[in-house]
């Protein structure tokens, strides 16, 4: 092949012929070769080097610089090695590594096990796969230096990924995030690796840390009693084929539940996750196997975990018979309830428990939280600033939990990630207290409700692809600044806040009040009837977000719907009113 007369960019010819004269094994040499009658496919995979972003690597699988494979995998963790070695001299280090199950996730694990070993670490290595808080909770138990979870969370089966851990259990934040893509950048060639791992230097582990983890969670259970009542609850789970199977069928079981039913076609763990469109529990599609058996069983709740079990959605039934998806807001929001009521009945409440959300989550749970003389702290939207924000506190005040409306929550601080083993025990439980109260778990959602308001959220992203697309998306946020709005959908703008600027306007009386956060490109507007937009341009996609969050008052169950349907049509307004649709 001549490189020279290929259809490709200058960048993608000289990382193309790396890789043919470079240390790389003749089955991927074969296909670059392969590739050169499709040179649309060769430019894709070799224009540019995979980017480590500043929660690790994510991509399609397949051969070349831009692509997740076992090269790109061995660099990324030869960069992350050579910057925990270096923020740890003299140390004897050690680190964690898991996996899902994608394909390739395996041998992705074993290569990052291989290369770390090879740099001097200690490395616990699963002895199959597991869920991605049980990585963060091995990191934490074995005092390690970092971690590694092989993962794509959700995404499609064309893609694998790579979550980067520190010694706290929580994935990469500043300074370590960007240090650690800068070390990265630095390794050029697969001959920069180390991967002569020496004897003993990788430990299988597996069985004896699934039981101190299982046993840390069984201890966030408020109410072992009505779970001993309400053994009989019934509940229907789906893995997606991901790693939930190993562990939270397992938990329920230790917890006392005996009705626990498993979608069977989606319990085989499998990379191709051949019965759903998406392996996402956000997705309505991923959900219908689980809802079509709960119909057909009569259920009582039912919940998925996506590939790597950090993330979990949720179904309940409605008083009509039909089930209903629960969104992120609201999961968080039931949880947060029900342990808040449970904390404060059985007296544990001091004045000085906290919880965590992120800035695009709905005010809901921070007003249960309030109202209970509960903190709360904001945080930028990701899971690893709440983690952060504990370290911070850590000693301090007392975290209880926390969560974002992407599906994703936390109940206590021995993980400090994302936990659907624990949510998903967490969630059965409420369920068992709902059949106590004579309730299902709809009821306690409009229960909250009554009691707190009925809050609502919706969300537009509006894509603008390309160079123009971005300045446009830039361009729409100094506008933003410049001029912005004095009133949305007739409601007037009484407080603005800017975190690229860290201040916090109360437009009615000119104060401004610093915002500690980090600096993010983000903007939040709220208006003197309590609804809260939020402006935020994606950090890895072409595209803009607009989140909204309105208000209404709910009288009774049997309003849900009115109340409800009123609400929406309040989101439809506001989009209307930023000219949005």
């Amino acid at each position: 092949m001549d490189i020279n007369t290929l259809n490709i960019d200058a960048s993608a010819k000289e990382n193309v012929r790396a890789w043919l004269e470079g240390d790389y094994d003749e089955a991927t040499k074969q296909a670059i070769l392969d590739m050169a009658s499709n040179p649309t496919e060769l430019n894709e995979s070799f224009y540019r080097h995979l980017e480590f972003g500043t929660g690790g690597l994510r991509g399609i699988m397949g051969v070349g610089t831009n692509r997740m494979n076992k090269y790109t995998v061995a660099m990324a963790t030869q960069g992350l090695a050579n910057y925990v070695k270096g923020c740890n001299p003299g140390e004897s280090l050690r680190a964690a590594v898991s996996h899902d199950s994608r394909n390739h996730s395996r041998e992705f694990a074993e290569i990052t096990a291989r290369v770390l070993a090879a740099n001097g670490f200690h490395v616990y290595l699963f002895d199959s796969m597991r869920p991605t808080p049980e990585l963060s909770f091995a990191v934490r138990h074995y005092n390690c230096h970092t971690g590694v979870m092989v993962t794509a969370s959700h995404n499609p089966k064309e893609y694998n990924g790579y979550k980067a851990y520190w010694s706290d259990g929580c994935q990469l934040t500043a300074p370590h995030d960007t240090a650690v893509i800068d070390e990265v950048l630095k390794i050029k060639s697969v001959s920069d690796v180390k991967m002569n791992a020496p004897e003993g230097a990788i430990e299988i582990i597996g069985e004896e840390l699934d039981k101190v983890y299982l046993a840390r969670i069984e201890r966030n259970s408020l109410n072992p009693e009505v779970i001993k009542k309400h053994h009989d609850v019934k509940i229907v789970y789906t893995p997606l084929h991901g790693t939930g199977i190993t562990l939270i069928p397992r938990m329920l079981k230790q917890l006392g539940f005996t009705n626990v039913n498993v979608v069977e076609a989606q319990a085989v763990p499998d990379g191709n996750f051949p019965t759903t469109p998406s392996p996402n529990p956000e997705e309505k599609a991923a959900m219908k196997m689980a809802v079509d058996l709960a119909k057909e069983i009569d259920a009582d709740i039912v919940f998925a975990s996506d590939p790597d079990a950090d993330r979990v959605g949720v179904a309940v039934k409605r008083p009509d018979g039909e089930w209903m998806l629960l969104n992120g807001n609201q999961t968080m929001s039931v949880l947060l309830y029900y342990i808040i009521r449970q904390w404060q009945e059985k007296q544990l409440l001091t004045g000085n428990e906290y919880i965590v959300k992120t800035i695009v989550t709905s005010e809901l749970p921070a007003d249960i939280a309030v109202r209970a003389g509960v903190k709360v702290y904001d945080v930028l939207t990701g899971f690893k600033f709440i983690g952060a924000k504990i370290k911070e506190l850590e000693g301090v005040e007392q975290f209880i939990a926390g969560g974002e409306e992407s599906y994703g929550y936390m109940i206590g601080d021995f993980v400090r990630d994302k936990d659907a083993v624990a949510a998903c025990s967490m969630i059965a439980e409420i369920a068992a207290w709902a059949c106590e109260q004579g309730k299902t778990f709809f009821d306690v959602l409009v229960d909250i409700y009554r009691q707190y308001g009925f809050y609502k959220e919706g969300l537009v992203s509006v894509v603008r692809k390309g160079k123009s697309g971005a300045e446009e998306i830039q361009q729409m946020m100094r506008d933003y600044r410049s001029n912005p709005p004095q009133e949305i959908d007739g409601e007037k703008v009484v407080c603005i806040k800017d975190y690229q600027l860290h201040e916090s306007k109360d437009l009615s009386t000119g104060k401004v009040t610093p915002i500690d956060l980090p600096k993010s490109n983000v903007l939040q507007f709220f208006t003197d009837k309590g609804n809260k937009i939020t402006v935020r341009p994606s950090g890895t996609e072409p595209k803009i977000k607009f989140y909204f969050g309105v208000k209404g008052e709910l009288c009774c169950k049997e309003a849900f719907d009115k109340t409800n349907d009123a609400l929406d049509a309040k989101i439809e307004s506001i989009k209307h009113s930023m000219n949005l649709v």
